[in-house]
């Protein structure tokens, strides 16, 4: 993996003046993009959702509760994503993961970590904690959406948008967050490889799973599902009755950061 970019201050608020930004040649002429500020172990590393971004309301969130407490936490955006490097459509859920790691290995190398994983995050964040399982303090589920590619892209298609998926490689589905996504075949195909509900997920530190009752795009039961397949023994759903997909409005920032502060505390930090 070549080195990044040369690393330059983040302009950021007095609070976290101390983070830093930079970029992370892959080895293929993509740069990822990262953001890191120094701190406490573990490192808190946030794992953005699908077309989302490390400068998200709740990553942002987080990064300032971590530089109030001296905590360290990493951002990033997949490639494709962000202030990253790539073609969207070029991503897949493997790819995007693999892209999360090497900015990981890069920038903390190997410091303890606590994922908080958002929507597609989530599961990103399941792949992860399975290739590293010695190294995760805990792991966030926010909204979680592990194997959606499959059960909630591929499984809702029309045999028309099946047939022209085949054909063209790609369709484009509406979306009430802005422009339409482009989902490519690449990305279903891969989703398949990846999927991790069909039997026992080896990840055994603490998990938290906060989801919203009222989410549009996931069903509330997948986090359910979730905490089942799990070999954790400690793991611990938070239900929020009112809340969307997004779980972004005050009082849900407010119960993720409760909910990381409560992980660091316990993990000695």
């Amino acid at each position: 993996m070549d080195d990044p970019a040369v690393t330059e201050d983040t302009v950021q608020d007095g609070r976290v003046q101390d983070e830093r930004a930079g970029r992370l040649d892959r080895g293929d002429g993509v740069e990822l993009a990262w953001a890191h500020l120094p701190g406490r172990s573990p490192t808190v590393v946030f794992l953005p959702g699908f077309k989302s971004d490390m400068d998200g309301i709740k990553a942002t969130t987080l990064r300032d509760f971590c530089a109030a407490t001296g905590q360290a936490m990493l951002r990033l955006d997949y490639s494709g994503h962000g202030r990253s490097g790539g073609a969207f459509t070029d991503g897949t859920i493997g790819r995007w993961a693999e892209d999360a790691r090497a900015v990981i290995e890069h920038v903390v190398g190997g410091e303890r970590l606590l994922l908080v994983g958002s929507s597609m995050g989530g599961w990103i964040g399941l792949l992860l904690g399975r290739e590293m399982p010695g190294r995760l303090a805990a792991l966030v589920g926010i909204a979680a959406a592990p194997d959606f590619t499959e059960t909630l892209m591929w499984q809702s298609m029309t045999f028309e948008e099946r047939a022209r998926l085949d054909r063209d490689g790609h369709i484009d589905v509406p979306s009430e967050y802005g422009e339409p996504y482009r989902i490519t075949r690449g990305l279903i195909e891969d989703g398949r490889r990846q999927m991790v509900l069909g039997g026992p997920i080896p990840i055994g530190c603490k998990v938290r799973l906060l989801q919203g009752q009222r989410d549009a795009d996931v069903p509330w039961e997948t986090a359910l599902t979730l905490a089942e397949r799990l070999e954790s023994q400690d793991v611990m759903v938070a239900l929020v009755k009112d809340g969307d997909h997004r779980l972004s409005r005050l009082d849900d920032l407010a119960l993720l950061t409760r909910v990381v502060a409560a992980l660091l505390f316990q993990d000695g930090a």
